[in-house]
């Protein structure tokens, strides 16, 4: 079968890493990067479950916002965990 070549760009860290697992597992990335796309060819679908971090949520991010300028504020509601959990059994 004929080869082809691929570039794209990755983060250097995240190479550095990788291949460091690589070379753990015996593979190299250009075998690691063949494993996933047989994969995804065989089973038509990304091989691994791909989501998006609830805590980076529209309606999270902007709780934090409004926290941060209240904070900015002075507006600081000062709790301990034993008044916060009497709150919760409320």
């Amino acid at each position: 079968m004929a080869q082809t070549l691929v570039n794209f760009r990755i983060d250097e860290t995240t190479k550095k890493q990788m291949e460091q697992i690589c070379n753990e597992l015996g593979i190299t990335m250009s075998t690691a990067f063949n494993i996933f796309a047989k994969k995804m060819i065989r089973e038509k679908r990304i091989p691994f479950d791909v989501s998006i971090d609830p805590f980076y949520s529209e309606s999270n991010m902007k709780a934090i916002d409004e926290s941060i300028k209240q904070l900015a504020k002075g507006k600081v509601v000062r709790k301990t965990l034993e008044e916060l959990e009497e709150m919760a059994d409320e």
